[in-house]
């Protein structure tokens, strides 16, 4: 995400957290996945999500819907700025570029209006929602998981900073 913020000018801050007890490093697939796109998670260590983070948030994006569903439960008013990766992409595009003058959080709000009820509900793994987590799977699966977000992430930084428009904002 801040590889794709970057080319596109924008300045914002972006971090990691996830559901489980922090301290992890990376793993040795995901270091030297990530490592061949010029990306350096030899120091990284994971944090666990807490609701000071969540609220500080412009933008949260979850990789499966647990995670957007643990956002919530953290602070329920972080809904409408709150997807998984696959879900904001996909409801992004259909939307269309956020337009100039409108502010990031009336873009995700506009978004997160035509999300289906019940659509963040469910347990495994969801393909239409969901990004699989390659973690005890050999480094085919971790170069797949990589591309993909990556794509995802391009086309949602295309489409919530358009033509240039780079108002600052706070990514997490």
């Amino acid at each position: 995400m801040r590889r794709h913020l970057t080319l596109a000018g924008v300045d914002a801050t972006v971090s990691s957290a996830g559901v489980y007890e922090g301290g992890a490093p990376a793993t040795a697939h995901g270091v030297a996945t990530m490592a061949d796109r010029g990306l350096d998670l030899e120091a990284h260590l994971s944090r666990r999500l807490d609701a000071a983070m969540v609220r500080q948030a412009d933008l949260i994006i979850g990789m499966a819907r647990e995670h957007v569903r643990e956002a919530a439960v953290l602070d329920r008013d972080v809904l409408p700025r709150t997807f998984t990766l696959k879900e904001l992409a996909r409801e992004a595009k259909e939307v269309g570029p956020r337009p100039a003058g409108m502010s990031l959080d009336s873009w995700l709000r506009r978004i997160a209006a035509a999300r289906e009820p019940g659509s963040l509900v469910g347990v495994g793994y969801h393909d239409d929602f969901d990004v699989e987590d390659p973690v005890g799977r050999g480094r085919p699966d971790y170069e797949k998981t990589a591309d993909l977000i990556d794509s995802l992430l391009e086309r949602v930084v295309a489409l919530a900073f358009p033509d240039g428009d780079h108002d600052q904002e706070r990514s997490r």
